[in-house]
């Protein structure tokens, strides 16, 4: 591929974009850019998804039809979720699209209100391997904006299409997208008195659902490392609960310990390297911090209360955790080493399961009063408390990559399943899972 004035285009990946790519057998590179004029404001008050047009990919050869409508119909799927944008319906097209290499006609575009126009095509190589082109256009300035070409195995095109949909959503938004990336949760199957707890693994939309333990003994709070694809998670076997290691891609297990008394929500820590957790030792539990490496534990809280829930600032500077200390479950922050612990929720009602924002801007909680279970946020002060859904029974929350979409689980009764609501309150979906399901835990992005 050469640029408009002949020379050879180069495509520079940063060493975590190489590394993820390389793992899925991904190969990408640009084609020509333009500067934008359509943009989305994400963060304006009386929001307008915008509208944006997205026709089945052109099937570069014979067979590969399929693999082309399903990118698109993945694209519009992700995009559509978001809340941001709002595709239009194929039928309403004007253009049919069987050349991506010339310009669309955009009167016709305009026409149906497209603001932006996808276009794409999906070829099965001589070698195997399928190359999945696509461009993104400014329908008003009739300009592309960007436009990138992919090459992977074909049995990962719904990657290919997640991270299309990441482009897409950054060159419109300014944000980084948040589609490529996984879901750990509990997979919950049986009579309620005979629950089957198994942890499982799904792309973000539901899609591609993969069960990690068999199901004999009991699993709760996977979390993902925010640095790499490994999670930790307790089980419950004959003894004491133990803390597992479990990388995902190898799918290599290994004990972290074996804790005296019992041991609840472990986390990393940003670099993967350590993991806080809350041991209970008699009436009180306390934070503790692990070294990965050396298995050394530290001791963070000595207190008569009940210490849990710990999670990391995305700087690793600091902690939020839940605690009793004040009478009822609470949010407090601390320094990471320990120390003086700062109160910063001051609402009605107690809350619990703190977990801070990848863009350090907010932390999400549990709030139970009323008979109600509510999802909030707020900023790490304490201030901007704000709640983006409530009901029967709410919890866990976890946020996307990105920090702008949160998921948590809601049991209406005969058992527990995924929603996903933004940070604004405005978009909650369910999310689809096989069966029941709980505790979710969103990876980072895996590109």
């Amino acid at each position: 591929m050469s640029k408009d004035d002949g020379t050879p285009m180069t495509f520079k990946m940063t060493r975590r974009q190489l590394v993820g790519a390389t793992a899925a057998g991904l190969v990408a590179a640009p084609l020509a850019k333009a500067f934008a004029q359509v943009r989305v404001q994400v963060d304006q008050g009386s929001f307008q998804p915008i509208p944006i047009a997205i026709p089945n990919f052109v099937a570069g050869g014979q067979g590969d039809g399929e693999v082309s409508a399903g990118i698109a119909s993945v694209i519009t799927n992700n995009l559509k979720r978001s809340g941001l944008f709002a595709p239009i319906d194929q039928a309403a097209y004007i253009e049919r699209i069987s050349n991506i290499d010339v310009p669309p006609q955009f009167p016709s575009w305009r026409q149906i209100n497209a603001q932006a126009l996808v276009t794409g095509r999906a070829t099965r190589q001589s070698d195997g391997r399928l190359k999945a082109e696509f461009r993104l256009w400014d329908v008003p300035a009739a300009q592309q904006l960007t436009g990138q070409q992919y090459f992977t195995s074909p049995e990962s095109w719904r990657r290919v299409a997640h991270i299309i949909s990441d482009q897409i959503y950054e060159r419109l938004t300014g944000e980084k997208g948040y589609f490529d990336s996984r879901v750990v949760f509990v997979d919950e199957s049986g009579p309620a008195q005979r629950r089957v707890k198994r942890l499982a693994i799904m792309d973000q939309d539901g899609a591609n659902v993969r069960y990690l333990t068999r199901g004999a003994d009991l699993v709760l709070t996977p979390r993902f490392s925010p640095s790499t694809q490994e999670i930790t998670y307790m089980e419950f076997g004959g003894g004491d609960p133990r803390v597992y290691l479990f990388n995902v891609e190898t799918g290599q297990r290994e004990i972290v310990g074996n804790f005296p008394g019992m041991s609840f929500a472990p986390r990393f820590s940003p670099d993967g390297q350590r993991i806080i957790m809350s041991l209970q030792q008699g009436g009180n539990s306390n934070l503790y911090v692990m070294d990965l490496r050396s298995k050394s534990t530290t001791r963070l809280t000595d207190t008569p209360a009940i210490d849990t829930s710990p999670s990391y600032a995305p700087d690793g500077s600091r902690i939020c955790f839940e605690s009793d200390r004040g009478g009822k479950p609470q949010i407090y922050v601390m320094a990471a080493s320990g120390g003086a612990a700062q109160r910063i929720s001051f609402g009605d009602g107690s809350y619990s399961t703190p977990v801070w924002s990848p863009r350090g801007d907010y932390i999400a909680f549990t709030k139970q009063g009323g008979g109600q279970f509510a999802i909030g946020i707020m900023k790490p002060d304490g201030s901007g408390e704000r709640i983006l859904t409530s009901g029967f029974h709410n919890e866990g929350p976890t946020f996307a990559p990105n920090g702008r979409v949160v998921m948590f689980f809601r049991d209406l009764g005969a058992g527990p399943h995924l929603f996903t609501v933004d940070i604004s309150g405005r978009n909650e979906l369910q999310v689809p899972t096989p069966g029941f399901a709980s505790d979710p835990a969103w990876s980072p992005l895996l590109s």
